[in-house]
């Protein structure tokens, strides 16, 4: 069994606890390795590494820095079946889209690189005869990475590949439920000549390593990808520093389906949506609204998509459409969720139980309707492969309930009249929104959330500015 160290300074050592923490395999609910159980003083001595390291990684010229990022990107690709087991054993990721996980990263790492002769400042004309004004884009500084187990290894490199670029130095965080693949990185990592303390992995809780991490004077950005209740709790613990933080938190999805869409595409693409791991992804559709005039075979479409998902070994071949929930925890929610909806007059359309099976934390792919809108299961995150339904009679009610929510990450049409596309852009309040197609993000873009969704966000040219911070200088000649 594999016993990881923290990733410190470019060492590998034991926690400064002397404790380490179990990680299951949620398939086989089998013990597959243990992660250091890192505290206050673990958090201290990863960013005093990142300090150390910072000034002179950011005096380095970008390109050189950027080639960091693609022999990070290559060693990936090279080692990309190994982490993919590593990946789909720690979470129960169906080992063809762990595969995706791992190559998405790669690609992401050379994606960040080549920004480096990208971005740029900018010259700004002065009231004044014979000033110019120069705004100058320079690293934040230290930062602290929060993953969250869903996406451990492509939300590492989400905040890794720009700070690096950018000049700043970074100690991550995994997910104390998924360490392995990111531990497994630390290995790779440390084979190159990266300078040491420029990229530092340590795990342990939240309440303690965490927050240490947080309230660390050295710490001056935080970058979470969690819950809402993490995000609160880090702003709190950051309010006494006035620090950057960058949150991307919860959501709850609508999926719109007006009277004239394709309804074979919309209910593929709505159960491809809730299904794809699980429905462990925070940007997946949560609950649809169809039109009355076309609700009956819409749900006829996609009961028989979420009746033709298959589920169980992550490795089996052919893969399974889903496996398991990440743990007991995840299954046990989202089977009390899906209790109390029906106790309220929810009527179950398929799935709705734990199956029984000897293996894996399960839960059947479900269809809920008579919902209404003021239910927990419409308004509350499920993170799970259960999905309701609700009709709607016209654009303005289908509009105001896809809206009324106190999340706003991710939401997606379906409608071949592009009148009504563009005035659903204009009206649904998200900071995503996916037309004809499933919720899933591209790394050139912006993933960023509303309201309880988050603050700041990810990808692309609007992601990388995330770690930079601007000096404008006036210079009178």
């Amino acid at each position: 069994m594999e016993k990881y160290l923290q990733y410190i300074g470019g060492e590998f050592i034991k926690p400064r606890t002397g404790e380490w923490f179990d990680v299951e395999n949620p398939y086989t609910r089998q013990i597959i390795a243990q992660a250091p159980k890192g505290g206050a003083d673990d958090a201290s001595d990863a960013l005093e590494a990142a300090k150390k390291a910072q000034k002179d990684w950011e005096k380095r010229p970008v390109p050189e820095r950027a080639g960091y990022l693609t022999r990070i990107a290559a060693l990936i690709r090279a080692n990309r079946v190994e982490l993919a087991r590593t990946l789909a054993s720690e979470q129960a990721k169906v080992f063809p889209f762990a595969q995706v996980e791992i190559d998405f990263t790669s690609d992401y790492f050379d994606y960040y690189a080549g920004w480096a002769r990208i971005y740029e400042g900018e010259i700004i004309n002065s009231d004044r005869l014979d000033e110019s004004i120069f705004l100058f884009r320079k690293p934040i500084g230290v930062a602290a990475g929060i993953c969250p187990w869903n996406f451990p290894f492509f939300v590492m490199a989400r905040k890794v590949a720009p700070a690096l670029l950018t000049g700043c130095t970074i100690v991550i965080k995994p997910s104390s439920t998924t360490p392995n693949t990111t531990f497994a990185f630390a290995r790779l990592v440390a084979s190159l000549d990266l300078p040491k303390g420029a990229l530092n992995i340590v795990s342990g809780g939240g309440a303690t390593l965490g927050d240490a991490l947080v309230r660390n004077p050295i710490t001056d950005m935080v970058t979470l990808t969690g819950s809402v209740e993490a995000g609160q709790e880090i702003i709190r613990a950051s309010a006494d520093k006035v620090m950057k933080v960058s949150l991307e938190l919860g959501g709850k999805a609508p999926a719109v389906v007006f009277a004239d869409a394709d309804l074979d595409l919309a209910a593929r693409r709505v159960a491809d949506s809730r299904l794809l791991f699980s429905g462990q992804i925070c940007n997946c559709a949560e609950r649809a609204y169809v039109h009355r005039s076309v609700y009956e075979p819409f749900m006829e479409k996609l009961t028989a998509a979420f009746k033709a998902a298959t589920y169980g070994d992550p490795f089996a071949d052919p893969a399974p459409s889903m496996s398991t929930q990440v743990d007991k925890a995840q299954q046990e929610k989202i089977d009390s969720m899906v209790k109390r909806a029906v106790r309220d007059g929810a009527e179950v359309i398929t799935g709705g139980n734990i199956p029984d099976m000897d293996a894996g934390y399960f839960f059947e792919p479900t269809i809920l309707a008579n919902v209404r809108q003021d239910m927990e299961i419409v308004q509350k995150e499920v993170f799970g492969p259960v999905l309701p339904v609700l009709p709607f009679d016209d654009y303005d009610e289908a509009i105001t309930l896809a809206n009324d929510c106190e999340y706003g990450l991710t939401s997606s049409i379906f409608s071949t009249n592009i009148n009504t596309v563009m005035r659903a852009l204009k009206d649904l309040k998200f900071g995503e929104t996916y037309v004809n197609r499933e919720h899933f993000e591209g790394m050139q873009g912006f993933h960023a959330g509303w309201r309880k969704s988050g603050i700041g966000g990810a990808d692309g040219r609007n992601g990388l500015m995330e770690y930079l911070l601007t000096q404008t200088a006036y210079i009178q000649f």
